[in-house]
C-alpha cells in the first residue's frame, strides 16, 4: 500500500529547495495516494498565491501520483464521529484534517506529515519525513 501524503508534504516538495529529508523519502517511495482536500488546499494556495512554476509541479506531480481519494459517505460520517470525540475530550481540529485522517483509516493507509500532532488520536498511523 502507498501512503497517503499530506498537503504540507507536498507544499514541501513543491519547493524550489526541498527539505533534503523529504526529498530523499519521496524519491524512495514508489507513489502516494492524495486527498481530495489537499487538491483543494493546494489550489487554494496556487490561487491565493499564482506561481506557474508551482502549478506546472503540481499537474505533473497529481499526473504522475497514485490515486486520488475521494470523500465518501463513510469517510464523512468517520471524520465526524472523530470530531465529535475529540470534541467531546476538549481538543479542537480542523474539518480539513479529520477528513484526511478519516480517509488514512478507513483506507488503512500511513499518513505522512509534518503535523503529527494534528492527527494524534486518530487511530492511524503516521510517518512525519521531516525527522528522517
Amino acid at each position: 500500500m502507498y501512503p497517503l501524503v499530506d498537503t504540507n508534504i507536498v507544499s514541501e516538495l513543491m519547493r524550489r529547495v526541498p527539505d533534503p529529508r523529504v526529498q530523499r523519502w519521496a524519491e524512495r517511495q514508489k507513489d502516494f495516494h492524495l486527498s481530495v482536500i489537499s487538491i483543494e488546499e493546494i489550489e487554494f494556495g496556487l490561487t491565493w498565491n499564482p506561481s506557474p512554476a508551482k502549478s506546472a509541479w503540481f499537474e505533473a506531480f497529481m499526473q504522475r501520483h497514485g490515486q486520488i481519494l475521494s470523500i465518501t459517505p463513510e469517510i464523512a460520517r468517520h471524520a465526524g464521529r472523530l470530531r465529535g470525540r475529540l470534541t467531546a475530550e476538549g481538543i479542537s481540529r480542523t474539518q480539513a484534517d479529520l477528513l484526511i485522517a478519516a480517509t488514512a483509516c478507513l483506507h488503512i493507509l500511513p499518513l505522512v506529515t509534518r503535523d503529527t500532532a494534528d492527527f494524534a488520536g486518530c487511530g492511524i498511523d503516521l510517518i512525519n519525513p521531516f525527522r528522517s
